[in-house]
């Protein structure tokens, strides 16, 4: 009798239904020109749908030029773009997989070298840009950034919202907002970064104000049988940061606004945080989430082994699994999961006489 593994069930979202537990976290690959994706984002993205991931996600994509990372990250600011993330999602479609991706903006963390070539701010000269933030303090020895008006915090939910009715057009199913790791959002909500005096900064509320107007502007032109999804950075891992408790509250306010699941991460606004790296140890926060706010939440970092992931869903921490560099190291993880779970038999035809029974 075949056994059916928590981790490959289904997870049906609004009127997406999800093949499995097993997603692919967003990973930036640096080899864009110019925002637009190419033959490597298709061959990189291409190959987890043919490993048996349920939902991919595509890298931290930029709602405007200044918003990318590096100079080579991928954009949604027009049309050439979209274009070319459609064969893309074709593609993932095509082979089982649904198609998401990351809108975001990087803040102060924007504007860096590709990572290979060291962490360091790319001067104007050399095709990078000026960067801003909810602060002009800079983060570790990157180049001190601009602080927002009023007025320009303000218009950034509009940017978001631009990007993802190009997501629409690019045949995404899934929209996840980039609210974590230190980028612009993360930038706002953290007391240890929010140094402003505006309605945007002060107070816990004033602080999420940003992301509850993206998330509202997001979330009235992304269709509303879609799904729409977040990354939280859970904890700051630092004393006076954020915390588990503010990310509850966080996610309760977001879930109010639309958001189904949070993808649930840590870390990222401060250089000098001490974060207790070890297998699973984001997983707490995806639990507490998902059990005070009651809201779906994904699990992320350091999930390697299937038994390890199986147990994450099946004790209900977590209703997913975001894997990244293990998929970086194994894109059929999915199917060696499956075959190691008892769940089934989810091989591509072309590539079942390698399948180890």
């Amino acid at each position: 009798m075949l056994n059916v593994s928590h981790l490959f069930e289904p997870l049906k979202l609004r009127d997406t239904l999800i093949p499995n537990r097993v997603w692919v976290s967003p990973m930036c690959q640096y080899s864009a020109h110019n925002g637009v994706p190419n033959d490597w984002h298709l061959v990189h993205l291409g190959q987890f749908a043919l490993g048996g991931a349920g939902l991919v996600i595509a890298e931290a994509t930029a709602v405007v030029p200044e918003g990318r990372i590096s100079p080579a990250d991928t954009g949604l600011w027009n049309d050439e773009q979209a274009s070319a993330w459609r064969r893309i999602t074709d593609f993932l479609r095509a082979h089982g997989a649904v198609p998401a991706i990351q809108l975001a903006h990087a803040g102060r963390k924007a504007s860096t070298a590709v990572p290979w070539e060291g962490e360091h701010t790319v001067p104007e000269t050399e095709g990078g840009w000026p960067t801003v933030s909810s602060t002009n303090q800079p983060f570790g020895s990157l180049a001190a950034p601009r602080a927002l008006t009023t007025d320009e915090v303000a218009a950034l939910p509009e940017h978001f919202a631009a990007a993802a009715r190009r997501a629409e057009t690019a045949g995404f199913d899934v929209v996840e907002l980039h609210f974590a790791h230190g980028y612009l959002a993360h930038q706002f909500y953290s007391p240890l970064v929010n140094d402003r005096t505006d309605r945007y900064g002060g107070s816990f509320d004033n602080r999420v104000r940003l992301l509850l107007e993206i998330t509202e502007a997001v979330r009235q032109v992304w269709p509303a049988h879609r799904p729409l999804f977040a990354r939280i950075s859970a904890t700051d891992w630092v004393e006076g940061g954020w915390t588990g408790d503010d990310s509850v509250r966080l996610a309760r306010l977001l879930a109010d606004r639309g958001v189904d699941l949070i993808d649930t991460s840590s870390g990222g606004a401060v250089p000098d945080a001490r974060i207790p790296v070890r297998p699973g140890y984001q997983v707490p926060f995806a639990r507490q989430i998902r059990t005070e706010a009651r809201v779906p939440t994904g699990a992320v970092g350091l999930i390697t082994a299937p038994e390890q992931a199986e147990e994450i869903i099946a004790s209900g921490s977590a209703d997913a699994v975001l894997l990244g560099r293990a998929m970086l190291r194994d894109p059929h993880w999915p199917l060696h999961a499956a075959d190691r779970l008892r769940a089934g038999n989810l091989w591509p035809k072309p590539y079942e006489r390698a399948r180890l029974n």
